[in-house]
């Protein structure tokens, strides 16, 4: 099953209430989803022009630096789709397998998180095929991907069962029912008609969607409302949305739709609620574009930050030992938001195996060169980059 701090996806039978409520796709309009650009215009136009500045940036980088900014994105949204499920997966594990299968690792890294392998997978694929028209077998590779280890989940194929499904919160007795699915026997048909939607509203198609952040929020609502597997609709569904991103704009985005949504994702659930009860969706237009709009604004963080971690490395690097380096390394590991905590010398001594007399004088070596800022005092004294 998907879990997140805010829903619980399960199977139950039906009560009253359920049968009462009339969800998007039991009304007559459904999927023709309608909605008004008037009040996203401004916002339409700041992605666009984030979007051409990122890749003005990117393509001005050397080489290497563009494969880090774009290996850095691909991490977070790995890590970020999973934790908004409640699942947390290695990072390191994730970097490995995105490098094992892009093909950068001259040896394959072993990954132990067979939940990372899969996440990373699945990123580079996305990136990979993102030019492709969408299939209901691509839709089973992924699936299997990102859920080939899990027990007791058909991967790789629509849900089955009488039972609907159903996203509910609250404990048992005092449920809250906040969304339920089409009910299995349908979902094929549900899903042949999506997959023919999102074909024909790409590039050059006869229902071509233009602007790729209205293309990408319907596609993620439109996915998510079917919910076709047994587990991994979220991040499917994520991975979809920025397939139609890329798709549309034509070329692969750099951007971590997952890390924006993370942040505030009660939000984000609330949002994809209140537009599965309509298909009436101006509201979630709005609400998804911004979004991307703010994953965009990151991405541009994400790659001054690589852009700061070479001119750091350039100036330190020959100064540095194994151990310092080790700990750099780390800390830089952590992105734009920074080391949580900064570093102090226990956290030293755990990366670095040092003893506490010599994690100290690392520290203080590292302060004098001008790579690390002392903060605080006392027990409270930590370390930050100079960057």
């Amino acid at each position: 099953m998907d879990y997140s701090a805010h829903f619980l996806r399960i199977f139950e039978p039906n009560n009253q209430n359920n049968r009462l409520m009339k969800y998007n796709w039991q009304q007559k309009d459904w999927p023709d989803f309608s909605y008004d650009l008037q009040t996203v215009e401004d916002t339409l136009f700041a992605f666009a022009e984030a979007t051409g500045h990122i890749t003005g940036v990117l393509k001005a980088m050397p080489e290497d630096r563009q494969m880090e900014a774009i290996i850095s994105t691909m991490v977070a949204e790995a890590v970020k789709t999973s934790a908004i499920e409640g699942e947390f997966i290695s990072r390191q594990d994730v970097v490995s397998s995105i490098r094992n299968k892009m093909g950068l690792n001259k040896k394959p890294d072993t990954v132990k998180d067979k939940r990372a392998l899969g996440a990373g997978e699945l990123m580079v694929d996305v990136r990979n095929t993102y030019a492709e028209k969408l299939t209901q077998s691509k839709l089973f590779e992924w699936h299997k991907m990102l859920l080939k280890q899990s027990k007791g989940i058909n991967a790789g194929a629509w849900r089955k069962g009488t039972s609907p499904m159903q996203v509910v919160s609250g404990t048992i007795g005092k449920e809250k029912i906040h969304f339920e699915a089409p009910p299995s026997s349908s979902v094929s048909r549900e899903m042949k008609r999506f997959i023919q939607w999102f074909n024909d509203t790409a590039p050059g198609g006869k229902k071509e969607i233009k602007k790729a952040p209205v293309r990408s929020a319907v596609a993620h609502l439109y996915f998510e409302s079917i919910h076709p597997f047994e587990d991994g609709n979220g991040r499917i569904g994520r991975a979809i949305a920025e397939k139609a991103l890329s798709q549309t704009i034509g070329r692969p985005v750099l951007l971590s739709l997952s890390r924006t949504i993370e942040a505030n994702k009660s939000t984000y659930y609330a949002a994809l609620e209140a537009a599965q009860r309509s298909n009436k969706i101006t509201d979630w237009i709005a609400y998804f574009i911004a979004t991307a709009l703010d994953a965009q604004r990151q991405a541009s963080q994400l790659i001054e930050f690589t852009l700061q971690k070479t001119i750091f490395f350039d100036r330190f690097r020959d100064a540095l030992n194994e151990r310092q380096l080790k700990a750099i390394r780390k800390m830089l590991d952590a992105g734009p938001e920074g080391f949580e905590g900064g570093m102090t010398a226990k956290k030293y001594m755990s990366i670095t195996k040092a003893s506490k007399p010599t994690a100290t004088r690392d520290l203080q070596a590292l302060v004098e060169i001008g790579a690390l800022i002392n903060e605080g005092g006392g027990r409270s004294t930590h370390y930050i980059l100079a960057l």
